[in-house]
């Protein structure tokens, strides 16, 4: 498994690749810049790695409070966390719940009116930068998982050679039974 420095070099070497392909396939450059921002975090700080103590984690400073029910109900590198869309939309269903019970006892305290309507509507509307944002947290996060897997695979055929790359390893072989019942005279 890569360190936490190897990640984001691998983040930033991949950013100008990540916005010029979607620019060249949105030919936007705010559809771009959300993509790539989104990236950029996901990769540095809304990453899988968000499960443990890891870089990604302290990152967060003062606010590193927030990932502590996430650590505890997460296990390391589980499909909820390190796979793919599924984790990220977990981060982003979760940070959304903080992020929306802050506002709405911010708003109580400030005794501002606050409409669930108003951004349900708002997020319909602008759809596609919602869709724009989550595909570069995704990719960010896919950067991530990917050279996590990458460099196990390598350890693996490193030791094993193509043998621990196959997925027999990990499958249980059944016993078969050297006679048959016939052959011992029981019935």
């Amino acid at each position: 498994m890569p360190s936490g420095r190897t990640h984001d070099r691998i983040t930033l070497y991949a950013l100008p690749v990540v916005a010029g392909v979607a620019f060249w396939q949105t030919r936007s450059g705010n559809i771009t810049l959300l993509v790539a921002g989104g990236f950029l975090f996901g990769g540095l700080m809304f990453g899988p790695d968000l499960d443990i103590y890891s870089l990604q984690f302290q990152r967060w400073g003062f606010l590193r409070w927030i990932w502590l029910p996430y650590q505890k109900s997460l296990r390391h590198r589980s499909f909820l966390s390190h796979g793919p869309i599924i984790g990220t939309m977990l981060r982003v269903v979760y940070l959304g719940s903080i992020l929306a019970i802050l506002a709405v006892v911010g708003a109580k305290l400030a005794n501002i009116a606050f409409s669930w309507g108003d951004l349900g509507r708002s997020l319909f509307l602008y759809s596609g930068e919602v869709f724009a944002l989550f595909l570069g947290f995704e990719l960010g996060a896919m950067s991530h998982s990917l050279s996590d897997w990458g460099g196990s695979a390598y350890k693996r055929f490193q030791k094993q050679g193509v043998q621990g790359l196959l997925p027999s390893g990990k499958i249980k072989k059944r016993k078969v039974k050297s006679r048959s019942r016939r052959a011992t005279g029981k019935r």
